[in-house]
């Protein structure tokens, strides 16, 4: 456990990029196994312990410590691991640290009477920082900086692998992942994905800063749709869906599975139907999301289905290395052979002219859509986000001014700052919630909120303070939905601190009625408008 709390230790304090990768690498060449596939599980989120809860610390830490003390504690620290790490009383003749493998697997054949007894007798053979490191582990949500991306580069770059080999093994692969680092290590053969569906890296886009990076190529350009992003692996007789991140969401959506026929690898965007047989918003398509179990009626109210965009294996053909003109006429032959409800194609647009690809990114908020895809008709399917290739240009944010209610404590670097900003607009004469942001500020800003909070608390809820209503944020954000678990009735999407107001009286800030004027209501583009939206010719 000692390596890899001090791993954990040191990235925290290490923002820089380079410096996380230079530590994972030390820790996975210095670990020995199982104890770094373990530690490589925790760092990608693929260790789940079900039965330690947070209200399980809270209860072993409040048999140990005085309340009270516990009480101030946490509101100054702000993070449950921390604080219990550090009040955790010594005890001598505890024994060795254990292993991480040791926790992992023990936990994993332990009852859930028996695990608040284990956990405590961990906690007793471990020092500071391996009890913080230990509860972090428990609770979930490391929040070291690290991505599962970061993690696999690590690893290739470590042992001199393509990192692109690494991910199109992962969905094949389990905790503590002894047959990989056997091949990264060049002690066995590289271990064969081939018997089941697997998952490809996508291909990402840049942003489009100015359409002078346009220049010299010819580009397909598609809508951006409001979904998500999903890879369909349907090869070897079984049928998978896969994430961004190469996640399983199989599941989730046995309604669009069951709807496909082929023997194809596909990328697209995970959209549900609404009730005029269009791709419903966002919102709708959330309330399938990160389900456990899918009913019957939720399949029924928000049936999903795959809108392609490319095609990269077709009859156990990879076709990634085609050129993006050849792959889309093979895809527009064998989503119209395919003739399900559950498929469908994204539109290739005709442009003009710049001024017409400025009018259409224009038009695309109108249109419920995320902004526009431009993908040179040149380029090969390759993975991870190559310059000059493919381009996105997304729809302008919308802004508003809202005041602070709420703010607590980060985590990581940020613990001992208060930098989680939940705000609200105007309903008649109360403020009512209506988004929360932890980004979007400097350094130097963050500094000076943190102290304004602390001057300006009215109450405190733990780690979490109600502040004077008077700080207006100019608030940034995608879009605004009705929402039932928010009081106002409405939450944002993707809320970002655009600027704070120090200057602006909160009696000025925006009203719910404003924001409700933004919900989007979906308008279909007419046919062959001024001749935009009329489709490509199938090759």
């Amino acid at each position: 456990m000692k390596p890899f709390a001090a791993l954990l230790d040191r990235l925290v304090y290490t923002p820089a990029r380079h410096g996380k990768l230079a530590l994972m690498a030390h820790y996975f060449r210095t670990v020995p196994d199982p104890d770094r596939g373990w530690g490589l599980a925790a760092l990608t989120a693929e260790l789940s312990l079900d039965f330690a809860k947070p209200a399980l610390i809270r209860n072993l830490i409040a048999d140990r410590t005085d309340p009270t003390l516990f009480a101030l504690s946490y509101d100054y620290v702000g993070d449950l691991a921390e604080t219990c790490a550090l009040l955790w009383p010594e005890r001598a003749g505890g024994g060795p640290a254990p292993r991480l493998s040791e926790i992992v697997e023990t936990l994993q054949r332990t009852s859930k009477a028996e695990t608040p007894r284990r956990i405590a007798g961990w906690l007793d053979r471990l020092d500071a920082t391996g009890r913080y490191a230990f509860l972090k582990l428990l609770t979930g949500g490391l929040r070291v900086g690290v991505s599962a991306r970061l993690a696999k580069t690590a690893l290739a770059e470590t042992f001199g692998k393509p990192v692109e080999e690494i991910e199109e093994l992962w969905p094949t692969l389990s905790p503590p992942y002894d047959s990989l680092f056997a091949w990264l290590e060049d002690r066995a053969p590289r271990p064969s994905p081939e018997a089941a569906p697997r998952f490809r890296p996508f291909m990402l886009a840049h942003a489009l800063e100015d359409q002078k990076e346009l220049a010299g190529h010819t580009w397909q350009v598609e809508w951006k749709w409001d979904g998500v992003r999903v890879q369909l692996v349907a090869e070897h007789g079984a049928k998978r869906l896969f994430s961004r991140t190469g996640d399983d969401i199989s599941g989730a959506f046995p309604d669009l599975l069951e709807g496909i026929h082929m023997d194809a690898v596909i990328d697209g965007e995970l959209l549900v139907r609404g009730a005029d047989g269009h791709a419903a918003p966002f919102n709708d398509l959330q309330q399938r999301l990160n389900r456990k179990t899918v009913t019957a009626k939720m399949m029924a109210d928000h049936p999903a289905f795959l809108r392609a965009y490319d095609l990269l294996v077709e009859n156990g053909e990879d076709v990634r290395g085609l050129p993006l003109s050849e792959r889309r006429a093979r895809l527009e032959r064998l989503v119209a052979a395919h003739k399900s409800d559950r498929l469908d194609i994204s539109e290739v647009l005709v442009i003009d002219d710049p001024a017409a690809l400025a009018r259409m990114q224009a038009e695309a908020r109108t249109l419920g859509r995320e902004g526009l895809m431009l993908k040179r008709l040149d380029s090969v399917y390759t993975a991870g986000r190559v310059k000059g290739l493919w381009y996105k240009w997304k729809r302008d944010p919308h802004t508003a001014d809202a005041v602070l209610m709420y703010a607590q404590r980060g985590h990581g670097k940020r613990s001992s700052f208060y930098s989680d900003y939940t705000f609200g607009v105007w309903r008649g004469d109360e403020l009512v919630p209506v988004g929360k942001a932890y980004f979007g500020f400097t350094d130097e800003e963050l500094r000076r909120l943190d102290r304004w909070i602390r001057d300006h608390t009215v109450q405190r809820f733990g780690p979490v303070r109600e502040v004077e209503k008077t700080l207006v944020f100019e608030v940034a954000f995608d879009s605004i939905h009705p929402s039932t678990r928010h009081k106002s009735g409405y939450a944002m999407r993707f809320p970002r601190i655009a600027r704070i107001r120090w200057d602006k009286p909160a009696v000025e800030a925006d009203r719910l009625e404003t924001l409700a004027k933004l919900v989007e209501t979906r308008a279909e583009p007419a046919e062959n408008q001024t001749g935009l939206f009329a489709r490509t010719p199938s090759s």
